[in-house]
Order: C-alpha cells, then structure tokens, then sequence
C-alpha cells in the first residue's frame, strides 16, 4: 500500500458523502431537546481548555438514555483534518419530563492538528452537541446545536503548552 490518506476510507474523512451507519445510529423510546449550549470562554488562548455546559430534556412519555455527543470542526486549518472529531461523549439517564445539565472539558490537546508533530494552531472552531452527528439522518430524530470560540495566539507545538 502506498497511499495512506483516510480521504474516502472513514467516517472522518469521506467528504459529502456520508456513512450507512454513523455513530449514534439508532432508535428511541422518547423524544430529548437539547438547549443553552455554553462554551467558556468563548475567546480562549492557544494552550487553555474550553469548558463546555448544555441542558438535556426528556420531552416524551418514557424514562429513557441518551448518548449526548460533542463533535469539533476546525473552520480552516494549514493540514487536511476530519470534517468532524469526536472530542466528548456521555450516556445520561433523563426521567420522562426531567432534565440534565451536562457539562464537558474539550482539552487543548483534542485541537492539535499532525503537522510532522501535534501542533495547535489559532482560529475559529465550531463546537456540535447532540444525540448524533451533525448533519446526519436518522430513524430518532436528535436535534444538534452547535456554537463557534476562537482561539488566539501563534501556533505552537503540542509538548510547548
């Protein structure tokens, strides 16, 4: 084998079009609403870790679980990246008509990009949570939310932090 890009060959990496199967796939029993996505700070600098808070609501008549899922995106990047990374992911029980403040911690070291080394780098990331992936089709609809920070500072290797 010689070429070794995941362009075309993962769930990362496959461009427009999207998998069979994503992770998250599947059937519910209830309906959950997620709101009030809070990223602090929302302006961070290049080695800080981003705290992450959403409340999760169980809207139906079944007490049930949910895998809530974080997914970052870098919006420009100087090295080829996934559309999407997973960087959190929680199974949280929510009684029927109860809900759940969840909060997360996306480390510095989920951002770094391989560059010949792991590198972190400034810009604009947007930030999905969800019972699912953004953008995907399934048999248990799950709204995604998604909010953007930035990040300051001059790019660095990973190990400089």
């Amino acid at each position: 084998m010689e070429n070794y890009t995941m362009e075309g060959r993962t769930y990362r990496y496959y461009g427009q079009e999207a998998p069979l199967y994503p992770f998250g796939y599947g059937l519910s029993y209830t309906t959950f609403r997620y709101r009030d996505l809070v990223l602090s700070p929302p302006v961070l600098p290049i080695c800080a870790n981003l705290s992450v808070s959403v409340v999760l609501e169980n809207t139906g008549l079944r007490d049930s679980e949910e895998v809530v899922q974080l997914y970052l995106r870098w919006e420009q990047s100087s090295v080829p990246v996934p559309r999407w990374q997973l960087v959190a992911f929680r199974r949280v029980a929510v009684l029927a008509g109860r809900e759940a403040k969840l909060f997360f911690q996306v480390l510095a070291e989920q951002r770094a990009v391989w560059a010949q080394d792991w590198r972190l780098e400034p810009g604009t990331f947007t930030l999905f949570a969800g019972g699912q992936q953004p953008g995907q089709e399934t048999r248990a609809p799950s709204e995604v939310l998604s909010a953007q920070f930035s990040v300051t500072g001059t790019a660095r290797p990973l190990h400089g932090c």
